[in-house]
């Protein structure tokens, strides 16, 4: 009977620990408020507008505007190169890409952390790539869709800033609630 009593006192201590533990971790509505508050803390820094230019002519260059991309304010574009005109995308078309991308809500927190990718590995053969609007192959789902979403507007060897949620971001980080800075330049396919 001891030791009845001794275990059923251990199994309350363990089970009192992991609810102490469960409890100090965050549910996921926490995350995506601290996310929507880290892009709300990075955009109030920023000159933004708040709509896609009807003719898609956007001002460009290292000080230009953000654009709000969509209603929700998922993404946010800066267009730092506008690329050579006429020279438009078509879907399915094979595009590289190179990227550094910054954690906002390390920026948000006052850390500095180092910017991550492929951008610097030039000597490499780290380049990423998709096929333009089409979602239905994985090399397109890897990276999410806000990394194609310049494309739609800007010839295929712009650069842009980007600002972009987890969700529309690189596929596997969807629930992580990590917004992004993104900086990205496109490269097509040579046939």
């Amino acid at each position: 009977m001891k030791k009845i009593y001794i275990l059923t006192i251990g199994l309350l201590g363990v089970l009192a620990l992991l609810s102490t533990a469960c409890s100090k971790s965050k549910s996921y509505s926490e995350l995506l408020r601290d996310e929507e508050k880290a892009v709300n803390w990075f955009m109030s820094n920023q000159k933004v507008i708040s709509e896609i230019p009807a003719d898609s002519v956007f001002i460009s260059g290292p000080d230009a505007p953000y654009y709000r991309m969509d209603e929700d304010g998922n993404i946010y574009m800066q267009v730092v190169n506008p690329g050579t005109p006429g020279n438009k995308v078509a879907n399915d078309r094979l595009i590289y890409f190179r990227y550094m991308r910054t954690n906002i809500i390390s920026l948000a927190n006052g850390d500095n952390p180092s910017p991550s990718g492929n951008a610097n590995d030039v000597g490499g053969n780290n380049t990423c790539s998709f096929r333009f609007n089409n979602m239905q192959v994985t090399v397109s789902q890897n990276y999410g869709y806000g990394v194609q979403l310049p494309l739609f507007y800007l010839p295929v060897d712009c650069e842009v800033n980007l600002v972009i949620r987890a969700y529309y971001g690189f596929n596997g980080e969807a629930g992580t609630c990590q917004p992004y800075l993104y900086n990205l330049k496109y490269y097509p396919a040579q046939f």
